[in-house]
């Protein structure tokens, strides 16, 4: 079945569409849920409700673009909605704060996998978590980040550095061990 009728079956609420979808999808899918949660079981809630909200919204979806690009912004929205209903309060840091910006050699990178690094990622502070998925791995720009969380772009450009500089602290000490 083409994916055009896919997507028309599903919007019908053709149960074996679904089914299709969510097959085809849902290991992208939960890759994202996990960067924003805390643990599985946590992804495993988020990937339902953004499943719900796909099969609910998929009539919006126009056919400009990628279907999986959209699926990914619904799902990412999902996960952004679920914090906030669930965490209801992000971690404010001190934006006068002027640490060094640190970065990661990029080889630490390249060794590291990617369910290590999905590890690390749902080890930080849900703000920094949040606004590092946001700005890294969505490409969410700083001004938008802000508007999406209700925060002003240097709490999320601050965050961000922060983030990044646990990461490194953790990828050190996970080297050195």
């Amino acid at each position: 079945m083409d994916q055009t009728k896919i997507i028309s079956a599903t919007i019908k609420g053709d149960k074996n569409a679904q089914r299709h979808l969510y097959e085809q999808y849902k290991v992208a899918m939960f890759s994202i849920c996990l960067r924003y949660a805390r643990d599985r079981s946590e992804a495993e809630d988020i990937l339902q409700e953004g499943f719900i909200k796909i099969f609910r919204d998929l009539k919006q979806f126009d056919g400009r673009g990628s279907l999986g690009g959209w699926m990914r912004r619904v799902m990412v929205n999902a996960a952004l909605q679920y914090l906030r209903k669930w965490k209801r309060e992000f971690l404010h840091v001190n934006v006068e704060d002027n640490s060094a910006h640190l970065e990661a050699p990029a080889v630490v990178y390249s060794k590291l996998g990617a369910e290590e690094l999905t590890r690390l990622i749902q080890r930080l502070p849900l703000g920094y978590r949040t606004i590092f998925n946001l700005y890294v791995i969505e490409g969410y720009p700083h001004k938008e980040i802000a508007e999406k969380l209700g925060i002003s772009e240097n709490t999320s450009k601050t965050q961000l550095r922060k983030a990044k500089a646990s990461l490194r602290t953790m990828l050190e000490k996970q080297i050195l061990t």
